[in-house]
């Protein structure tokens, strides 16, 4: 599955808040490495700088000169709808009824298309790039209201999807999440200051305090006066936070609805253990993203663990290629086996999911080559049999295999000694956080928002 981006909000008096976004964008690269950008105010004016590549790569001294102020936003990105090119790194830049607004968003609107035929008919919106970002930007600057609050809520109502956004004027940085929670947002302290970010790890490289998650249907405005919240009345009680957020997206040092994540994943192993025991000599881990369940395997098994495969560092995750002949080359450059420990032995080896199937195969060869002598793959998430549209790019139903073949054809491709997945049951026993509730919609096919599914195109019941 391909992610999609980091979003973070600063409001940091006394400091470049630009320089604060950088780092924290640094530790929400695992989120998206396509491009990356920076906004920054200091009360009258506002800046933005954007542009491809990783955001080490963006950002140099002489970058920070124009994003001067105590108010920026950032993002780094993955794109899930609007091609990858420099028109779509955000934050854009929009201007309208209320002023000048830039916008930072991680998720997928899935009535953009209808939204944008809206704006342009309304109020003659021109649109500069091809992503549903900046239809949400162009909704909630010419929204109806007399605080960005009520501009929020009325915009909130009009989307259909998921996102957890930041937005920012000349003088105050506004947040929101949507009201099923699909994707992670958080809120930290440092200092007289605020941060939001899209997940807690970043707040720990700030040295920031994290305080809580923002709360489905929550918006959030930092400004002079400091930090204040408000919720809609009607914000619905129901949540479907994205799953694989626990199982592979978010770091496992963040903390998730309560959870860390990284005892998540263990559990997640622990549970595929008693789901699908098995005799072995080894427990292993497809690094870095399966560690913690091959650890809770190897704990709930009595089977010992080792590191078996060497990730290497200097390869990003394959995902991030978006063709297929560079993702199978990456492959093939991301894991040396540890010969010596494998070979002879019969492995457990963990993996996070199985999407396509492509990538499986390779590391069994890897394995075998190495002399294992049996290999049995366990998976820390069900089959996967329906496409997302809530802002993870997991690819058609046609190319997702698990929609098409059997358990057992899969594992015969795979030349897999034996292959279990966790049972929806069990995944969502072992990853309940403290609000509860999580979209599955790629395992069941029941997506959180009333939707159709037409010749492989996704339409609003409303609309049909």
């Amino acid at each position: 599955p391909r992610e999609e981006c980091g979003v973070v909000g600063v409001y940091s008096p006394g400091t470049e808040a630009s320089r604060v976004a950088f780092f924290g964008l640094f530790a929400l690269q695992h989120r998206g490495q396509e491009s990356a950008g920076i906004a920054a105010a200091d009360g009258h004016q506002l800046n933005v700088h954007t542009d491809m590549g990783l955001v080490t790569q963006i950002f140099r001294e002489r970058d920070f000169l124009p994003l001067s102020g105590e108010f920026a936003i950032g993002h780094t990105r993955y794109s899930t709808t609007g091609t990858s090119q420099l028109c779509n790194a955000q934050p854009l830049v929009v201007e309208g009824l209320a002023g000048k607004l830039a916008l930072a968003h991680n998720g997928n609107i899935i009535n953009a298309s209808q939204l944008k035929v809206q704006l342009k008919e309304q109020w003659g919106c021109r649109f500069n790039s091809t992503t549903d970002s900046e239809v949400i930007a162009h909704q909630l600057v010419n929204a109806p209201g007399n605080s960005w609050e009520e501009r929020m809520f009325h915009c909130m109502r009009t989307l259909e999807g998921a996102f957890s956004l930041v937005a920012m004027t000349e003088d105050t940085v506004l947040a929101a999440r949507d009201p099923l929670g699909i994707r992670p947002l958080c809120i930290g302290k440092m200092g007289e200051g605020w941060i939001i970010a899209s997940e807690s790890c970043a707040l720990d490289h700030l040295g920031a305090k994290y305080l809580r998650d923002v709360s489905p249907g929550e918006v959030i405005v930092l400004d002079r006066d400091g930090m204040r919240s408000a919720v809609r009345k009607e914000s619905t009680k129901s949540r479907a936070m994205c799953i694989f957020e626990h199982i592979y997206f978010a770091r496992p040092d963040s903390v998730l609805d309560g959870t860390l994540v990284y005892s998540a994943r263990q559990e997640m192993g622990a549970q595929l253990a008693r789901e699908h025991p098995v005799d072995a000599d080894l427990v292993i881990g497809i690094p870095d993203s399966s560690t913690a369940a091959a650890v809770g395997y190897a704990r709930e098994s009595g089977i010992p663990y080792s590191d078996g495969l060497i990730k290497n560092r200097y390869v990003g995750r394959t995902f991030i290629e978006p063709e297929q002949r560079l993702r199978d080359l990456g492959v093939r450059q991301k894991f040396n086996p540890l010969t010596e420990v494998i070979k002879g032995q019969r492995l457990v080896v963990v993996d996070d999911s199985i999407v396509r199937g492509t990538t499986t195969p390779h590391v069994i060869r890897v394995l075998r080559r190495a002399g294992a002598k049996e290999i049995h793959i366990r998976v820390c998430a069900p089959p996967i049999k329906f496409p997302c549209y809530m802002g993870v790019d997991m690819a058609d139903q046609s190319e997702l295999i698990a929609a098409n073949k059997t358990v057992e054809e899969i594992r015969a491709m795979a030349n897999a000694d034996s292959l279990g997945f966790l049972s929806i049951e069990g995944l969502l026993r072992v990853s309940k956080g403290e609000q509860g509730g999580f979209c599955d919609a790629c395992f069941t096919g029941n997506y959180p928002v009333p939707v159709q599914l037409q010749l492989g195109k996704l339409v609003l019941e409303s609309e049909t």
